[in-house]
């Protein structure tokens, strides 16, 4: 009995000096730069005078359970990690379009699509680039949350040097650490939510380069190009503390257009609002994909997109947050089927170009094949 308590005490002290190692190794690997910087100093105190931000951390205009109702957070993990979720990613090779975007004239106002989140606009004469995830994965653990085949053809290279990089907000899949770094040299402003600064600053942009937003915030690019700075219903963070950075939609409004870039974040009176206060938008930059109807307080199921785009008065949709990574249990083509269906139904125009492929913002009229359909 006293030789088995040993074993026992043993088999214990060992399972703890695992536990043990696993958190010292974590906490070192958290020390990484990847992970960001929390905001401190005087960017910390800018913050707790936003309206947004209370109890220690930004908070959305409406309740915003990260779980809906129905749901636990312990079932939907278990769901996860046991259940079985079918075509999760393509079979095939996902099309794209290689663009020499060095020689687009500067007067042509076009928008080409990376995948995922990321956009590049020329509009007003003006280069923009929208939350730049050129990485092969889209998480802090290498190998975790790989591209899909034929995602990756671009590169920070392809890109002209740009007036500005919007970021939505700091999560991993919208704000990639090597993708910012390469973009260091070629980018004039970056222009993000209050709080997101500390990581640009941390990775050695200067200061002068960052502009940090609160809601309802306009950046004049110049007399003629503005950056409205618009809420989104969402949440962010990159290591254990979350919310102590602002997540941002956004409305670029030039002489001949308006673009509006929903960034993450689920339905709420905040579209309307929008739409009351620079519809019509001529097109609209919205988030598909990515969701469970679990999460549809901080994610947009196609349903909720369609009306949120309906709400903007949204001449033309463009989805994005799909088709790059696997971040949720459905399908990977079920976004774009789901909408496209939908938007058939409502007869809401959707923009659907391949990756890399040029789309004329001025030419309305030019429509757009199911490309995803002939992808296993």
């Amino acid at each position: 009995m006293r030789r088995l308590k040993k074993i026992g005490k043993g088999i214990l002290i060992g399972v703890l000096a695992i536990i043990f190692l696993v958190f010292v190794s974590a906490g070192v690997y958290m020390q990484h730069p990847k992970f960001g910087k929390a905001p401190s100093g005087k960017r910390l105190e800018r913050i707790r005078k936003s309206p947004h931000y209370k109890d220690g951390r930004f908070q959305n205009a409406s309740e915003t359970p990260t779980i809906a109702e129905g749901y636990t957070f312990w079932r939907e993990l278990r769901k996860s990690l046991f259940n079985t979720y079918p075509h999760l990613r393509p079979n095939g090779i996902i099309p794209s379009v290689k663009t020499d975007l060095h020689h687009l004239p500067i007067d042509s106002a076009v928008l080409v699509w990376f995948g995922h989140s990321s956009c590049f606009i020329q509009a007003g004469g003006k280069r923009i680039l929208i939350d730049p995830v050129f990485n092969t994965n889209a998480s802090p653990v290498p190998g975790s949350i790989t591209a899909f085949e034929g995602t990756t053809s671009y590169t920070v290279a392809d890109l002209p040097d740009l007036d500005c990089v919007l970021i939505s907000h700091d999560h991993y899949d919208h704000l990639d650490y090597e993708t910012v770094l390469a973009l260091k040299n070629k980018t004039k402003k970056v222009i993000c939510g209050l709080g997101v600064g500390a990581h640009f600053e941390y990775w050695g942009y200067p200061i002068e380069k960052i502009i940090e937003c609160d809601w309802h915030e306009k950046v004049e690019l110049d007399d003629s190009v503005a950056i409205y700075t618009l809420p989104t219903r969402h949440k962010s963070g990159r290591g254990l503390k979350q919310d102590n950075t602002l997540w941002l939609s956004f409305l670029l409004q030039t002489p001949e257009t308006k673009i509006y870039i929903s960034g993450d974040g689920g339905y709420d009176k905040h579209f309307k609002a929008i739409g009351d206060q620079f519809g019509p938008i001529d097109l609209a930059i919205m988030e598909d994909g990515q969701y469970d109807s679990a999460w549809h307080y901080v994610h947009l199921l196609p349903e909720e997109g369609l009306k949120a785009a309906q709400d903007l008065k949204a001449k033309r949709v463009l989805p994005v947050h799909h088709s790059k990574f696997v971040l949720a249990r459905h399908a990977w083509n079920e976004p774009l089927n789901r909408l496209s269906t939908l938007a058939t139904a409502h007869q809401v125009p959707l923009v659907t170009p391949r990756m890399g492929e040029i789309v004329s913002l001025s030419d309305t009229s030019k429509t757009f094949d199911r490309w995803w359909k002939a992808v296993q």
